[in-house]
Formats: C-alpha cells, sequence, structure tokens
C-alpha cells in the first residue's frame, strides 16, 4: 500500500493553464488597450480602410477603387507600343537571348564589328596607288599636313 500512496502523492493536480485572481485578469486587459494601436496606425498599415464612406458602403467603394484601377492598368497596356515597334525606336534590342546574357552578346558584336573593320582597313590601297590608279587627284596626307600646321601657327600667332 505504501506503493499506492507515493503514487497518489506524485500526481500534480494544478491546473494546465494559471488561474489568475479577478483583479490580475482586468490589469493585463487594461495593459493590452493601453498599448493598443491607434485608428491611423491601423490606416496606415492597412488593417482599418481609410474612408469616410458609411460602413456598410465601405466594401463597395473599395471594390469601385479597384475596379478603377483595374480600368487604368488596361487602358495603359492598350496603348503600351508593340514589341516590334520598339525594336524599331531602337528603344529594345533586336534579341531574341535571354536578358542575363544580352549584354555579353552587345559586346561580341561590337568586338566583331571592331575586327571586321581592322580587316577591310589591312586590305585598303595606299593614298599614292590610287594617285597613280587616277582615283585620287593629289596625296590627301600632304593636305591634312598642311592644314595641321595653318592651325599650329594661328595658335602660336593667337597665343
Amino acid at each position: 500500500m505504501t506503493d499506492q500512496e507515493t503514487q497518489e502523492v506524485l500526481v500534480d493536480e494544478s491546473p494546465i493553464s494559471p488561474v489568475r485572481p479577478k483583479q490580475e485578469r482586468q490589469n493585463s486587459l487594461e495593459k493590452h488597450l493601453q498599448h493598443r494601436p491607434d485608428p491611423q496606425e491601423l490606416k496606415d498599415r492597412h488593417i482599418l480602410l481609410d474612408t469616410k464612406a458609411a460602413p456598410a458602403l465601405q466594401s463597395a467603394a473599395h471594390d469601385l477603387e479597384r475596379q478603377r484601377a483595374t480600368d487604368s492598368l488596361k487602358k495603359g497596356l492598350e496603348r503600351r507600343p508593340q514589341r516590334e515597334d520598339l525594336v524599331e525606336r531602337n528603344i529594345l534590342p533586336d534579341s531574341t537571348a535571354a536578358p542575363a546574357i544580352q549584354a555579353q552578346q552587345r559586346e561580341l558584336k561590337k568586338h566583331m564589328r571592331a575586327d571586321s573593320l581592322n580587316e577591310k582597313i589591312s586590305h585598303r590601297p595606299k593614298p599614292e596607288d590610287l594617285v597613280k590608279e587616277g582615283v585620287l587627284h593629289e596625296d590627301p596626307t600632304a593636305l591634312y599636313e598642311e592644314r595641321i600646321e595653318d592651325e599650329y601657327a594661328k595658335r602660336e600667332g593667337g597665343a
């Protein structure tokens, strides 16, 4: 029997949730009410509707506002130019590549264009050959040299 008596003694009969005295519960409610956010803060956090309409009409006013915004977006999308127009006006790149690799694609095109120009310049005939063939009447480099000398003379004289 002593085992049963010790088992009875070990049984915890306290309630699961602590029972507070009535005064302590009232104080707790007052504390929560003191820390309650004011209506403007709730409106700023979009918990309360910021409207001056009657509560019965607030839902309808909210629905109308959403419908107005939806209509405005639809009109804007209808007036939006097509992709082809934006490509023609050089606003969008004429590329079907993913946006993440378009920068590398532009760089590659730039380097390919530079290589092509360098290749063409390397095969370009010399001015002396063009004068001999009659394409040019005189060597253009001599003309540029004269203009550069004249420009230096003007700057030195004016300084």
